[in-house]
């Protein structure tokens, strides 16, 4: 049991939050919530022991291992992705060759009277105690399994790790967390980097083999498949639900109700109070009574409601020009790199209006083939069209990187404007959250979400019948991701969507192509049917490969 109490932090003079308390039991899956600011991460740190409190304290027994997987990290880069990965149990092999060591020294050592002798022996029996309570593992096994399940191949596993993305670093970085089966594991937006496939196994770990969790996520599925408790950080101070994200969300409702309603309330009995004290102030009779009510007054407690947030992003996309009836062919299309054949023979037919959704694992080719129908790249063989009078605005998985940190967030659409849109720049970037002296500041400060926000006001301003959006929802918060969902649905044209969150996915693709062992596999099915079997095949799949 790990314990939280009054914890309070402050920054300059405000406070975050102050005089919190929980406990954090052996088999709670906690989603840590509030809005974008609240001080969620900052908690997180603390309990992790990454970062102090202002006040209080964070306890925890003194065997309890805690492990966190922060937003960003840094890893070596001076060893294998096997080799990396098994470092999760290098206590236990360090305990084993200090066990062996101080045997050693036993077996030659003649002073067994003295007390160097018996601290030895008793070096040796603490660590025995410890060392043959482990159960026994198949180190090997073990660091294999974790690896595929995040996504990595067989002949990824002896690659340096200098060779992959930050996001595939990530994935090393979990599976030692996983593999050394911590009391507590602490993850910050853990399925920002990593595939659907590899978030249902992920899902399925920490529901089946973790202990307590802890996760903050804008997964509004992850969050509920694996969470039976939610924390919800909110003006300075928590509120603890025993319930998933989506029942919260009702109860908080139900919550704010009533708060308003006392609220009311007690504002009604306030001016009714100030009322009688007004009317009778200087009467003798009533001296006591005005003298009361006054004392009554100042000690009272006022009821606070809870902030809305009200901040909403505006999204509508215009009107799609009319297209040909087929928006996108690709015919026997292969491609390789070097080596590396990415896909072969591959063949789709997208047709006008058409919202399909392309899956499979990272590394597959959704990407290569999303550039091959945009001529950024050649292919090796077939052919990949744009249809008749097609018109395309594509968001790329770095989009949000590829904005000029130089640049403030005014000149940044002023670059793209045209024509009379130039007027409406200010009310444009009003309705992306972007109001008042925000449109001065300057590109490089902002948080992923405002970067992928100001990605896709550019892409908004020249009407297109075919949005080619891969990743979109990085970095965006559970409402934003809503709005753009909405804005999809009602979106005249066509559509090719590539993402990793599958409530994003549900309900906007009503064909899927999967991406998968250097084919191309179309599936006349809903998202929801595909992910369904996907989920039970994956996850049997990788349990077998043992």
């Amino acid at each position: 049991m790990i314990s939280v109490d009054n914890l309070a932090v402050e920054f300059s003079g405000q406070t975050l939050f102050s005089d919190v308390n929980f406990v954090i039991n052996p088999t709670d899956k906690i989603a840590l919530m509030g809005k974008n600011g609240a001080g969620k991460s900052t908690m997180m740190k603390i309990v992790a022991g990454v970062q102090k409190a202002t006040k209080g304290q964070v306890t925890a027994p003194k065997e309890a291992v805690i492990a966190y997987l922060p937003q960003h990290l840094l890893t070596e880069d001076n060893c294998t992705v096997f080799e990396e990965a098994s470092k999760a149990f290098q206590h236990i092999f360090e305990m084993r060759d200090e066990m062996e060591g101080l045997n050693k020294q036993l077996e030659t050592r003649t002073d067994y009277e003295s007390d160097e002798y018996m601290k030895i022996i008793e070096r040796v029996t603490d660590l025995s105690e410890k060392y043959y309570a482990i159960e026994e593992i198949n180190y090997d096994a073990e660091v294999e399994k974790a690896l595929k399940g995040l996504g990595f191949k067989q002949d990824d596993f002896q690659r340096q790790t200098s060779e992959f993305s930050g996001g595939w670093r990530m994935r090393i970085e979990l599976a030692k967390i996983l593999l050394q089966k911590p009391d507590l594991i602490l993850l910050d937006e853990p399925t920002n980097h990593i595939d659907i496939e590899s978030v249902i196994w992920l899902e399925d770990f920490l529901v089946n083999k973790a202990n307590a969790v802890m996760v903050i996520s804008h997964d509004r599925a992850f969050i509920d498949n694996i969470t039976n408790r939610t924390i919800e950080v909110t003006m300075g101070r928590i509120y603890d639900y025993k319930a998933n994200y989506s029942h919260y969300l009702e109860l908080r409702e139900d919550r704010r109700a009533q708060q308003l309603k006392a609220y009311q309330e007690q504002q009604k009995f306030i001016a009714e109070t100030k009322q009688f004290i007004e009317r009778f102030r200087g009467t003798y009779s009533k001296t006591n009574q005005v003298n009361s009510r006054e004392r009554m007054l100042e000690k009272l407690e006022i009821i606070e409601v809870d902030e809305v947030d009200t901040s909403a992003l505006k999204l509508k996309f215009p009107p799609a020009p009319r297209s040909g009836e087929i928006a996108v062919t690709v015919t026997d299309v292969s491609k390789s790199y070097d080596d590396k054949v990415i896909f072969k023979d591959a063949n789709m037919s997208i047709r006008r209006g058409e919202k399909v959704a392309f899956v499979g694992r990272n590394g597959e080719g959704k990407s290569t083939m999303l550039k091959s129908i945009l001529k950024e790249i050649g292919v090796d063989a077939g052919e990949a069209e744009l249809g008749h009078n097609v018109k395309v605005g594509y968001f790329a998985q770095n989009q949000a990187s590829l904005l000029d940190p130089k640049l403030t967030i005014f000149q940044t659409v002023d670059e793209v404007a045209k024509g009379d849109i130039r007027k409406h720049i200010n009310n444009i970037l009003g309705q992306f959250m972007f109001g008042g002296e925000d449109v001065d500041k300057k590109v490089g400060v902002l948080s992923g979400g405002e970067k992928t926000r100001l990605a896709m006001v550019k892409l908004l301003l020249e009407p297109v019948n075919l949005l080619i959006l891969d990743e979109p929802t990085n970095h965006l918060d559970l409402k934003s991701k809503d709005v753009l969902k909405e804005a999809l649905k009602d979106f005249d044209g066509t559509l090719i969507l590539v993402s990793h969150d599958r409530d994003f996915l549900q309900g906007l693709s009503e064909k899927v192509f999967e991406f998968k062992e250097q084919r191309v596999i179309e599936h006349f099915e809903t998202i929801d049917a595909f992910l369904e079997r996907n989920r039970i095949q994956s996850i049997a799949d990788i349990n077998l490969s043992k």
